[in-house]
């Protein structure tokens, strides 16, 4: 078929290489316009860009869609059969969506009509969901509200990142995509209206990522670190220094390797008061505030008391650092133990 192809970062880059490789007609690459990068602020392409540019297709960057009639009328006189949008930033008006004349697709990154907007992989993360997956549709004037096409489920990871996760559905995404246009042009797809039981998933705010060791539980606060990873991760502060936590896993504050680690160190250091007995250890641990550090050395980790278990960072940034894995840190970096993160 002839496609008009609208998306911006690798995970659209997927799908636009695999349906040129099923042999589609490419009429145009429509991207969002090169944004500086890096210290030096240098122009970069996106993904969709640079493959357009490595096979000599056409290329769209229009800043805006929306009343831009020169646009509009440039992809009428493309005539395509389908446009096909995958995570390309820009809401489409009217007068786009009723010109291909088998209509607008768009590959989503959830099972709608769950985790409608912007960022779904991110939320589905962040709410410890267990299942997420693709979803192909029919565009309207709507957030996502079109009908539904062909769906494919795949299970999250209990450690899985965002970022992992985002690898994995653009793959999926682009084959379920080169499947949908097949059935489109059989006249086989279905068309699955959504209903009215749906979540959102809007745009992330970078106030989100600071940690609240209050009022957030341990499983919380590893699915927000996971699912800001890499996206912007997740900071928090210790004596007035920022630092940014990149990967943890939680622990039980029954856990025996942890009590027996606590227990030795008190036979160690007996300057320890806040924790006298293996007795009165886990005692001693719900006693502790939450952001409370436990335990902190090179050989044996980070662990923070938190909301119903314990948090064990494995990958931590101090300010204008790299990321390290912990041990690598606390060989050079020294956090005390009993401070509190805020």
């Amino acid at each position: 078929m002839k496609i008009v192809f609208m998306g911006t970062p690798d995970f659209a880059k997927e799908s636009l290489e695999a349906i040129y490789n099923a042999g589609h007609e490419i009429l145009g690459v429509v991207t969002n316009v090169d944004k500086p990068k890096g210290r030096g602020m240098k122009m970069i392409a996106s993904p969709v860009k640079e493959f357009a540019l490595e096979h000599n297709l056409k290329i769209y960057q229009p800043e805006k869609v929306r009343k831009n009639n020169e646009f509009i009328e440039e992809i009428k006189k493309l005539n395509p059969d389908v446009i096909c949008v995958v995570a390309y930033g820009k809401i489409l008006p009217i007068e786009i969506l009723e010109i291909p004349k088998l209509g607008c697709i768009n590959v989503h990154g959830s099972l709608l009509p769950q985790y409608r907007g912007a960022a779904p992989i991110q939320w589905a993360v962040i709410n410890g969901e267990k299942k997420t997956g693709i979803t192909t549709m029919y565009m309207d004037i709507g957030m996502d509200t079109g009908d539904m096409i062909l769906k494919e489920e795949v299970e999250i990871g209990e450690n899985e990142t965002t970022g992992e996760l985002w690898d994995r559905l653009s793959k999926i995404g682009a084959q379920l995509l080169v499947k949908t246009l097949k059935e489109i042009e059989n006249g086989t797809a279905p068309r699955i209206p959504q209903g009215s039981d749906f979540t959102l998933a809007p745009m992330l705010d970078k106030e989100m990522s600071k940690i609240d060791w209050n009022t957030k539980t341990a499983t919380e606060i590893k699915n927000l670190v996971r699912g800001l990873n890499p996206i912007m991760g997740t900071y928090t502060f210790l004596n007035g220094k920022k630092y940014k936590i990149w990967k943890v896993e939680v622990i039980s504050k029954n856990d025996e390797k942890l009590l027996e680690l606590l227990e030795k160190k008190i036979k160690e250091n007996q300057k320890s008061d806040e924790l006298k007995s293996k007795e009165n250890l886990q005692r001693g641990i719900e006693e502790l505030e939450n952001g409370t550090v436990i335990m902190s050395n090179a050989k044996d980790g980070l662990f923070i008391k938190a909301n119903g278990g314990i948090i064990k960072v494995l990958e931590i940034q101090a300010e204008n650092a790299k990321k390290m894995n912990i041990k690598d840190f606390l060989r050079g970096n020294s956090i005390l133990e009993y401070s509190k993160f805020e």
